[in-house]
């Protein structure tokens, strides 16, 4: 039982217009419909959507056989679903409501912010020039009534398309004609009525399936019909057996391979239908495909008025051969272009080549009855030898490919005897290759050349700027693609994560698999660093595989160059590990020869080497991998040219990062002190952090050493800056204050020669804040201190109490002025107490306005009474990184010395 829509009443918010957008009130009739059938879709607000659109209805359409309106209904669906999806950039909602005299069709769109139009006497369709808006235009000119529904959340446009009025029970008629323009057929036409299941199982089989195939029904039913068909797979189209069996109506040609091992080529005829407990079947009809006319539908001319132009002008001879409406993309042009040059040869197979840009190859991409899944993208040479028949440049008859082997390269072992060829050519340009091929010999001769270079004229320029556009949209894609690699590859300095990157961004957009070799320097080999593989499970073995043979020359020159070692390496692999199985017993073979297999699939087709190349130099290559039998396209070759040169700068950038982070690492270690000396009867700690990556020297130091005497020297020190430069006074510092130590100079006769020395240095001279000691232990328990602090944060003593006090005086830095008088200050430190010594990186720490500061850093000490010299360095460290939350922009350093009590028995 149908749906009733009611009346297609036009709402009080919207408007509606009969017979073709009348907008007279009182020619709005009203017209009850009983809706049959309904299909609905909803798409996306992108730009993919608008031709997904014009799919679902052409398919819902023809499915529910309205042929007749099918092209009016697309175009004007494309219009609306534009509106939505890229002038409103809203979701698209298309319903398609089918009645036995027509089809109503409605596109809604959501646009909160759309004002509600006022209605008036009259409706303004703008200009037909502009960008948007022509949908109603169309809808006007196209439909049989339409109307537009407004609300403050959405519109809704609909449009009625009514079935032209045909005799009772004629679907297509066609005029009487001769008996010898009728069809050939064999004396006995056989259908073969087959019906597949949900599953996609065949469950109906008669008697002429059984006479066309050779299987009796109880071989068959119940067995996968995909199992039977030889299914052409075109390039350009995604549809495969399985998904025509899906679809709601389908016809075209395949092939049902026989009981007697033959391919039956025939025409078929799908219909989806469901039973009465709603369970979708298949029901599919069958003839041999010389006489597809029993089932092929006919093809709908052209309305009367419009086969003639305005200007009394003939129909383009493009859209005669082509059809109309012609694709809108290259795959799509160039498949039907071979289909329909198989058709009007009456042959077996059609194939298409395009030309390189340097017209020396020709690159198979689009093909019919070959195997062109395994051909397409493939090359051949323009010029195979001399004269008409070793060219592509000419047209080319073959009557019998078995008499000239290896004529067409294409053809070999596909079973097809005779051949015609014509080039594609634009302003004398070679641009292309069109072929159809026979399984018969003799087929072809020089008349049929001649119809199909006219029609290989007809379509080359079309070709030519459709292919032109193709390569405009893949290098636009290009540069986005190549600024966002260079974006990643910018954005990390680490070797490691910026080889995974390189192979990230080549797998699987432009090759199956890649592996990239490094090289140290010129004197070291290419080293395999890093493997890709699109299946991670067969990263292992291609890795294995890579390591078994020499790696490729370092090469400087530019461009791809083909490397077979490794499809030779993998082929040879399997076969030693088919040989071994065969010698082997059936229970002891394992999953290696299986793991072996995989790995050569995978890396047996094309293989090319990228070098990579910085400042001049070669220092890796980037190797790019197909599986068995496949090809790189030339615009794929170009654009993982143009990802390697980036992807080396950035490599060797990493490569200076890590050489210029383990020199300046070295450097920090050497201008610290390898040890630090036990000093009897006090606990000495320190904690030093540095700033910043690690690429840079710090210029915070500090020392503790033995000196003449019994006692100890210690020092903690800030030089001004970092960098190259702040290490070398850092150097000169630390050495020259060991040496000046250990020659029995005093505190202050130490850092005023320290001071001369810096200021010696020039330029070159850096300011340091110093604090300078000498630890003597007594035999009483205590420790006696003599320290000079030069314009360093001042050292904290900590009392067994808990009191905290500064335990010197400020005075002078050094690397300022000449002539300092300095002196030294004496300290003892009493069993309990402790004395800490830091850097600015600590006292400076700030947290936005906030400074932990002298005081503050007094305040942490007096919470650390009784603690050993390691914990209370430990609780200060921690106390400052909780200060602020950012990371620490100063080197910070803690020395720590503590006299322990005495230990009661």
């Amino acid at each position: 039982m149908g749906l009733t829509l009611p009346g297609e009443q036009p709402p009080a918010s919207g408007a509606e217009h009969p017979d073709h957008g009348s907008l007279d009130p009182a020619d709005n009739r009203t017209r009850s419909s009983v809706i049959t059938a309904r299909a609905a879709h909803t798409f996306e607000p992108v730009g993919r959507s608008v031709a997904a659109a014009r799919a679902f209805v052409r398919d819902t359409l023809q499915g529910w056989g309205f042929g007749d309106v099918v092209d009016d209904a697309v175009v004007l669906t494309s219009e609306l679903v534009t509106n939505a999806v890229v002038h409103a950039g809203t979701a698209a909602e298309v319903v398609c409501l089918r009645s036995g005299d027509g089809v109503r069709i409605e596109v809604s769109d959501r646009y909160p912010e759309r004002e509600i139009p006022l209605q008036s006497g009259g409706v303004s369709m703008g200009s037909p020039d502009r960008e948007g808006g022509r949908g109603l235009q169309l809808c006007a000119a196209l439909a049989s009534r339409w109307g537009v529904e407004y609300s403050p959340a959405h519109k809704h446009v609909w449009f009625r398309l009514d079935l032209p009025e045909r005799q009772v029970g004629t679907r297509t008629a066609g005029p009487s004609v001769s008996t010898e323009l009728l069809p050939l057929a064999d004396e006995r036409v056989r259908v073969a009525v087959i019906q597949i299941d949900s599953e996609g199982a065949v469950s109906a089989w008669n008697d002429d399936a059984q006479e066309l195939f050779g299987y009796p029904a109880k071989q068959i039913i119940g067995k996968p019909l995909t199992d039977y068909a030889a299914w052409p797979h075109t390039p350009g189209t995604s549809t495969g057996i399985a998904e025509a069996l899906r679809l709601s109506r389908w016809e075209g040609s395949y092939g049902i391979r026989a009981a007697d091992g033959r391919v039956v080529p025939v025409y078929a005829s799908h219909l989806r239908v469901r039973d009465p407990q709603g369970e979708p079947s298949t029901v599919c009809l069958l003839v041999r495909d010389d006489e597809r006319a029993v089932l092929a539908t006919p093809q709908r001319g052209a309305a009367p008025e419009s086969r003639h132009r305005a200007d009394g002008q003939g129909t383009d001879p493009f859209e005669t051969f082509i059809g109309s409406p012609a694709p809108d993309d290259l795959d799509g042009l160039l498949q039907r272009t071979v289909e329909r040059s198989r058709d009007m040869l009456d042959g077996d197979a059609a194939f298409l080549l395009l030309a390189t840009d340097d017209e020396t190859e020709l690159e198979v991409r689009a093909t019919t009855g070959l195997p062109s899944a395994r051909q397409r993208f493939a090359r051949v040479p323009v010029d195979t030898g001399s004269g008409r028949y070793g060219t592509a440049r000419m047209p080319a008859v073959h009557e019998d490919l078995s008499a000239v082997p290896g004529a067409v390269p294409l053809l070999n072992g596909t079973g097809m005897r005779s051949v015609v060829t014509v080039p594609l050519k634009v302003e004398g340009r070679l641009t292309g290759s069109l072929g159809v091929a026979a399984e018969g010999a003799g087929r072809y001769s020089n008349e049929e050349a001649l119809r199909l270079q006219f029609a290989a004229d007809r379509i080359a320029l079309a070709v030519e700027s459709a292919r032109l556009g193709e390569l405009e949209r893949l290098r636009r894609g290009s540069l986005s693609v190549l600024v966002e690699a260079s974006d990643l590859l910018a954005g990390t300095l680490d070797r490691d994560q910026t080889l995974a990157l390189m192979a990230q961004m080549t797998v699987p957009t432009l090759a199956t698999w890649c592996a990239v070799y490094t090289i140290a320097d010129t004197a070291s080999e290419p080293y395999l660093s890093y493997v890709l593989h699109e299946d991670e499970e067969r990263i292992d073995g291609l890795k294995a595989l890579l390591g078994r043979i020499d790696p490729p020359e370092p090469v400087p020159t530019p461009g791809a160059r083909i490397w077979p070692a490794p499809a030779r390496a993998a082929h040879e692999a399997a076969l030693e590990a088919s040989v071994r199985s065969l010698d082997d017993e059936p229970h002891h073979l394992g999953s290696g020869i299986g793991s072996t297999l995989t790995t050569a699939a995978s890396v047996g087709g094309e293989t090319v080497v990228l070098p990579l190349v910085a400042r001049n130099r070669v220092i890796g290559m980037l190797v790019l991998g197909k599986p068995s039998e496949d090809h790189f396209r030339q615009e794929n070759l170009e654009l993982a040219e143009d990802r390697s040169r980036r992807a080396a700068l950035a490599l060797d950038n990493s490569r200076l990062y890590s050489e210029r982070m383990a020199i300046s690492q070295s450097l920090q270690r050497s201008l610290l002190p390898p040890d630090m000396p036990e000093v009897p009867g006090v606990e000495v700690e320190v904690i030093y952090r540095a700033a910043g990556e690690g690429n840079e020297v710090g210029g915070d130091f500090y020392d503790l050493f033995t000196i003449p005497d019994g006692a100890y020297g210690f020092a903690i020190g800030d030089v001004c800056g970092t960098g190259p430069e702040a290490a070398a006074v850092t150097g000169l510092a630390r050495h020259a204050l060991r040496l000046l130590a250990r020659e029995g100079y005093s505190g202050p006769a130490v850092l005023e020669r320290l001071n001369n020395a810096i200021l010696d240095e020039g330029e070159r001279s850096r300011f340091l804040t110093l604090l300078y000691g000498e630890l003597r232990p007594q035999e009483d328990g205590s420790a006696l201190l003599k320290v000079v602090c030069a314009g360093h944060p001042l050292p904290l003593r900590l009392r067994q109490d808990g009191s905290v006090e500064a335990a010197a005086e400020p005075q002078p830095l050094l690397g300022v002025m000449d002539d300092l008088e300095l002196y030294e200050q004496t300290v003892r430190l009493e069993p309990g107490d402790v004395l800490l010594c830091v850097t600015d990186g600590i006292t400076e720490r700030r947290e936005g306005s906030r400074m932990l500061g002298d005081d503050g850093l007094a305040e942490v000490l007096k919470g650390c009474t009784g603690l050993t010299a390691g914990a209370v360095a430990a609780r200060v460290m921690r106390a400052v990184e909780r200060f602020a939350a950012d990371s620490p922009s100063d080197d910070m350093a803690i020395l720590t010395m503590r006299v322990p009590e005495p230990q009661r028995n």
